[in-house]
């Protein structure tokens, strides 16, 4: 239905981004993409390759005269710091692609994997999931990331309603809604680089305004919540997904862990309560999507970890290159990219069309019918 693919490397020309499937008709501009590209670079805890580059997308393909045409849309994000040629490197770090990436494919240099898995591709993921984004926008859906977690230190409070998070966190250096955990994480940050270690984290991913149904049953690969946690998995780094409370409901009662269903003329169905995340039985409910996020330590660090040269077989320092301390708040923004990518897929797999007009004509009767509920039987 929907899909990208990206190209290039961390200090080459620039990435390059194709995302196919995106209805006609969808208001789209550089500006809307490049907003998404610079929170990606802000977080405290970043490094210097966030104060050389000044990210911008360039739309080639795909869209005229501000609206999509229902061909692939094409992208380019150039990068300032590129270089024609980098000397080999040899000595892996461990927690990264170098070595498992080398030996698949025959390569005697890591900085041909480096180049590659480097984080440095999620430019273009999130400049895909802006124009995804773009596209839930027409249909009121709306998403927002925050740091729940870095290193040992876990906020204590958050808002409570799901809507005052996006502000909260844009006002946030660490994209954090409590103030006093935010200064310990800082602190831990500062003592952190001071040591040339790194810290990892845990960030959440919120989207609102999800219409019931999203995803299937039906077929194991369409579930909505196996999309989302592939996704979320495929960004570097990341080593754990939830949806909603996740692994803590496995420590309670099924009395305790499931949202009771309730029925109002004007609300239609709903839950008091969403444990569950947005989503049963692989689809959405129609209740805010919660997705938590775990980030390890980036295995880059200025103290560095024993190695071996993979030609000289030699004990070594694993390779030290620019890097950041954390990376946790920009690792929810690309976060919330690829969570906009498998909703709006999942958007067009469920209303269809080839044009946003199409796709409005569907939704509209959709949410009619989710109000209304099946017909009371007769007589």
């Amino acid at each position: 239905m929907l899909r990208f693919l990206t190209s290039g490397e961390s200090h080459g020309r620039g990435l390059l981004v194709v995302l196919e499937g995106i209805p006609a008709g969808l208001p789209l501009s550089e500006e809307a993409i490049t907003v998404q590209l610079a929170r990606r670079q802000r977080g405290y805890g970043r490094g210097g390759r966030m104060q050389i580059e000044q990210d911008r997308a360039e739309i080639y393909a795909g869209v005229m005269n501000g609206t999509t045409i229902g061909a692939p849309v094409g992208l380019h994000i150039g990068n300032k710091d590129w270089r024609k040629t980098e000397p080999p490197l040899t000595r892996p770090r461990p927690g990264h692609a170098d070595l498992a990436g080398a030996l698949k494919y025959h390569f005697d240099d890591v900085r041909r994997v480096l180049e590659r898995s480097s984080a440095r591709e999620t430019v273009a993921r999130v400049a895909a999931g802006a124009i995804c984004r773009a596209l839930l926008a027409e249909f009121g859906i709306t998403l927002a990331s925050h740091v729940v977690e870095l290193g040992t230190i876990a906020i204590g409070r958050r808002p409570d309603r799901y809507e005052d998070i996006p502000a909260l966190a844009e006002a946030s250096p660490l994209r954090c809604v409590d103030p006093e955990a935010e200064a310990r994480m800082i602190a831990a940050i500062d003592k952190a680089r001071e040591a040339g270690d790194t810290l990892g984290g845990v960030f959440e991913v919120v989207a609102l305004g999800l219409p019931v149904g999203l995803g299937t049953y039906v077929h194991w690969d369409r579930r909505l919540d196996g999309r989302l946690a592939q996704a979320l998995m495929s960004i570097n780094a990341i080593k754990g997904v939830e949806i909603g409370e996740g692994f803590q409901e496995a420590r309670l009662p099924g009395s305790s862990a499931h949202d009771e269903i309730f029925y109002d003329p004007e609300r239609g169905f709903y839950r008091a309560t969403n444990r569950a995340g947005g989503t049963e039985g692989g689809m959405s409910t129609g209740d805010p999507l919660v997705a938590r996020v775990a980030m390890k330590p980036l295995s880059t660090l200025r103290s560095p970890l024993a190695s071996v040269d993979i030609v000289t077989k030699e004990r070594v320092e694993a390779a030290v290159v620019r890097s950041d301390v954390t990376a946790v708040p920009s690792a929810g923004v690309i976060g919330e990219a690829m969570v906009a990518f498998v909703l709006a897929d999942a958007m067009i797999e469920k209303f269809g069309g080839d044009s946003l007009d199409q796709m409005r004509v569907a939704y509209d009767a959709h949410q009619r019918w989710v109000r209304r509920g099946p017909p009371a039987p007769a007589g």
